[in-house]
């Protein structure tokens, strides 16, 4: 008799997770396919930003370092010559663009920031002792950031310094500072495009 009673048991326990053909366990679902109007009628998800595999809009950094230093030389090269009292000048080359662009996915929210030095080669005419002499320099901009446009600061060196005297260097100095505006435009410019991509 104890044996029928542990069958008895044994045959009684829980077992919800076997799955056997019996007439208690619920029937297998049947595919069903949807129609239009049921696909409209599920709830519309939340555009995911950055890379599909990044549903979650978790953290995801995108390296932009070429377009963003290709995208600034193009930007500076374009600024226009500037006239001023004694001369004119305008920008040759822009033979320093170093630095890092990023655009960063958290929580499916975009930012973008970047880190640039740079170095801009200038060439001018300037009114010297009575008579045209042409005048080589550059614009070194020391290390700037994303939104610090306003606190940019430009460094004036010029090539030919020996032969000027300090009046002319001064005035001449002064003259290509003048460049910072268009410069700080043209960085702006940057930005808003950095900020769209």
């Amino acid at each position: 008799m104890e044996a029928g009673a542990v069958s008895e048991k044994q045959t009684s326990s829980y077992t919800y997770w076997v799955r056997e053909a019996t007439s208690e366990a619920a029937p297998l679902p049947v595919p069903k396919k949807l129609s239009a109007q049921d696909l409209s009628n599920q709830p519309t998800q939340t555009p995911v930003l950055g890379s599909v595999w990044n549903k979650a809009g978790t953290w995801e950094e995108k390296n932009l370092n070429k377009w963003a230093s290709d995208r600034i030389q193009e930007l500076l090269s374009s600024i226009d010559p500037l006239k001023f009292t004694n001369g004119k000048a305008e920008v040759t080359e822009v033979s320093n663009c170093s630095g890092d662009a990023f655009l960063v996915t958290v929580r499916n929210k975009k930012r973008v920031g970047y880190t640039y030095e740079l170095k801009i080669d200038v060439k001018g005419e300037w009114l010297v002792d009575g008579e045209n002499k042409n005048i080589k320099g550059y614009l070194e901009i020391p290390e700037f950031s994303y939104g610090e446009l306003d606190d940019l600061e430009v460094n004036v060196k010029i090539n030919e310094g020996k032969d000027l005297a300090q009046q002319y260097k001064q005035s001449i100095t002064q003259d290509l500072k003048s460049f910072l505006q268009p410069v700080r435009e043209k960085l702006s410019q940057f930005e808003q495009e950095l900020k769209e991509r």
